[in-house]
């Protein structure tokens, strides 16, 4: 039996990492795999025998294509019909057990990421998320330790101003999302609304492919008014089963079998202040099977 080629063993060892890396910075899994793919063309073209590290090569590699990319994806985003969402990935139940990677990986934490610049995104992942040292981060963007650990202050503070008041327990997302189900079946959305913060922001991503709302609907008024109209009911077309989307529960809506949505929650202080529904089909691709993050 032949011996695997040390350099396809080294990317297979890290696989799971490096997507995860792209998958942060990028909030898209199609666009994370295509960076993987661009890492590995790369990979192979190397001397093993000239890298000393070879995990934290992969992963400078993989930061590089993810920026370029990045950079793209934010034109293409200006051009997006409605809201952009990450696309939402069917996460092991593991996940929610790191509860540092849980909450990277989680919808709030990604939506709060995109409101960083490129090289900002890169730096806080790969420190706050993958406790990188600066020297190695500074060669993954190619600037300075100096400036790395300017830039990583300065997204720290940008991230924490904005991102979710506490850790949110795998519980009390259960309790909201349940509270939302129910509010589907029944029809009474009294029970959701007592969930709902009142500055409460309902996003909805279809991409120009499928209806959805078309901007961010806020206030708790509002956001129950469209879900009264806009729900579907559950019957025997439409089924609402709870599932594990990046590290957190989230809901998995199916019409005649087949996906129509994905909801997802943002808790603050123990109500709902973000709404996630993306029903746009070209994102729902990884709902139907598990993807392996990691760090």
């Amino acid at each position: 039996m032949r011996d695997k080629d040390p350099a396809t063993e080294t990317f297979v060892t890290h696989r799971n990492l490096l997507f995860t890396v792209a998958y942060e910075m990028l909030g898209s899994a199609a666009d994370a795999e295509d960076v993987l793919q661009e890492t590995w063309l790369r990979w192979v073209g190397v001397d093993l025998a000239a890298v000393r590290d070879q995990r934290a090569y992969l992963v400078r590699i993989t930061t590089r294509q993810a920026l370029s990319r990045l950079r793209t994806l934010g034109r293409r985003k200006e051009s997006y019909v409605g809201p952009w969402l990450p696309e939402p990935l069917l996460t092991a139940p593991d996940v929610a057990e790191d509860v540092e990677l849980a909450d990277s990986v989680s919808m709030a934490m990604l939506l709060v990421l995109e409101t960083l610049a490129p090289t900002e995104r890169a730096v806080f992942v790969l420190r706050e998320v993958f406790d990188l040292e600066y020297a190695e981060i500074a060669e993954a963007v190619d600037k300075s330790p100096a400036a790395v650990r300017q830039i990583a202050h300065r997204a720290r503070l940008h991230v924490a101003a904005r991102r979710p008041r506490g850790v949110v327990s795998p519980a009390e997302s259960r309790d909201a999302l349940e509270a939302f189900r129910q509010a589907i079946e029944t029809g009474d959305l009294q029970s959701l609304f007592d969930l709902l913060a009142p500055d409460v922001v309902l996003l909805g991503d279809g991409g120009g492919v499928v209806q959805a709302v078309p901007r961010p609907i806020r206030g708790a008024d509002r956001v129950t008014r469209l879900l009264a109209v806009g729900l579907p009911r559950i019957d025997g077309t439409v089924s609402v089963e709870p599932a594990q989307i990046n590290g957190y529960p989230a809901l998995i809506v199916r019409i005649n079998g087949e996906i129509d949505n994905v909801v997802a929650v943002r808790l603050d202080d123990g109500l709902i202040t973000g709404l996630y529904i993306v029903r746009n089909p070209e994102k729902l691709s990884r709902v139907e099977q598990e993807t392996t993050v990691s760090r």
